[in-house]
């Protein structure tokens, strides 16, 4: 009887010890998550050269630049986060980005090169690769809490918080005049056609 006990005690604490030694579904997650940012930050370095070499004017160019340089630094700052759990960088393929990034060059092919108008939509286009990444970002901030993963916590916190300056600053080079040179651009035929319903409706 003593025996088998011993035997049962021995079969579950193995049992046990293999449980704890298995991530949780969460940490899956969360490393499936990392992967991803890991394929979309490295694509977004290719992808925000050809925004840069697209854009039509001096200050656009360089926020790209500058953010071609951040996103280097996003990249190093994930594989500290890999290491600190113990695993090895590793990308896998995000149909998000890739699809993002597919959306800014047709971008490129579809607007006049050298106009205020491309760079009004390249604005656009490239915040929305910067909501992707806030939403995910955000995300993993929070997950890595959760798990009590502080430093990392810390890490992927430092790069969510560059991401939304880097969208507030798209914001601001659009809004000083991008848009309102853009807008000036071609023939404008709405507000013609808005007063032409108002004239009709007058009658």
């Amino acid at each position: 009887m003593k025996q088998t006990n011993i035997k049962n005690d021995k079969k579950r604490t193995s049992k046990e010890n293999g449980k704890s030694q298995s991530p949780s579904f969460l940490q899956k997650f969360f490393v499936d998550q990392l992967k991803d940012m890991h394929y979309a930050e490295n694509e977004l370095i290719k992808g925000l050269q050809e925004l840069k070499n697209a854009s039509s004017t001096e200050e656009l160019e360089d926020a790209f630049d500058e953010h071609i340089k951040q996103t280097q630094r996003h990249v190093q700052r994930l594989e500290k986060v890999f290491k600190l759990i113990g695993k090895e960088p590793e990308s896998k393929t995000c149909e998000a980005i890739d699809g993002l990034l597919r959306e800014c060059r047709d971008i490129i092919s579809e607007t006049e090169e050298g106009t205020m108008t491309r760079d009004a939509a390249l604005i656009i286009a490239a915040q929305k690769v910067e909501h992707y990444e806030i939403a995910t970002y955000g995300g993993l901030v929070a997950l890595a809490r959760t798990m009590n993963l502080d430093r990392a916590a810390d890490l992927l916190d430092k790069t969510l918080a560059e991401e939304a300056d880097t969208d507030t600053k798209l914001t601001d080079i659009a809004e000083a005049y991008i848009n309102v040179e853009a807008e000036q651009e071609g023939d404008y035929v709405w507000e013609k056609q808005e007063n032409e319903n108002v004239t009709a409706n007058a009658f």
